[in-house]
């Protein structure tokens, strides 16, 4: 069976998946998940991921949800070009910074969260936008640091790292709320690299086909 992800074209999470897809040249199907219209918590969705999210890679031997744990799995079985340093301690600061993203950054920004301070504590769009702000501009500090420290063309130096795949979704999703990205000159620089890149290119939200297409 030719292997299928359950996506949205504004998920950023699913946005890493497709990344690092197309960096491994993979053939592959996807199934758009409409994550406006609440499909995804449909009895129809629920039955193939409980979690109720996306992205989920679904192939013979199964299916599989969490971004970091397929796009890892899809290292292991193909494993050029790499992902995770060699070095034990690099490849520990590769994952500590995309789980920063990932774990820290993501998960208090996505739509259930915002939906749920819409509908349950009175935020308005313009109070989520700032909450979204407040936690991105938080763990952009901190990861511009780490990307002066290493200086190079990518987040921790001369490779292209899981850090980096978990990015430039995120620098995408500051720039939806109108994050000031002036003081993270370095995010800005790698950013700006690697959406040139045919990998990241083909995966940005706009080129999926089912973004909204305008005339």
């Amino acid at each position: 069976m030719t292997a299928r992800l359950y996506t949205y074209w504004r998920s950023s999470a699913a946005y890493r998946v497709r990344i690092a897809l197309n960096l491994k040249g993979l053939e592959w199907e996807q199934t758009p998940i409409d994550l406006r219209s609440g499909v995804q918590n449909g009895a129809d969705y629920g039955r193939i991921n409980p979690q109720n999210l996306v992205p989920l890679w679904v192939e013979e031997a199964g299916s599989l949800a969490q971004s970091l744990a397929i796009i890892e799995y899809l290292n292991e079985l193909y494993p050029t070009p790499p992902l995770l340093p060699q070095d034990p301690w690099r490849r520990a600061q590769a994952r500590a910074a995309a789980y920063s993203i990932a774990c820290d950054i993501h998960p208090v920004n996505n739509l259930r969260v915002l939906t749920y301070l819409k509908a349950h504590h009175g935020a308005d769009q313009v109070a989520a936008d700032t909450w979204a702000r407040h936690w991105i501009t938080l763990g952009f500090t901190a990861l511009e640091e780490t990307a002066r420290a290493h200086g190079g063309p990518y987040l921790l130096g001369d490779q292209l790292t899981l850090a980096d795949v978990c990015l430039v979704p995120q620098m995408y999703n500051a720039r939806r709320v109108d994050t000031d990205l002036t003081p993270f000159p370095q995010l800005q620089s790698i950013d700006a690299a690697l959406t040139l890149l045919p990998a990241f290119r083909d995966a940005a939200p706009e080129r999926q086909p089912d973004a909204p297409r305008t005339s």
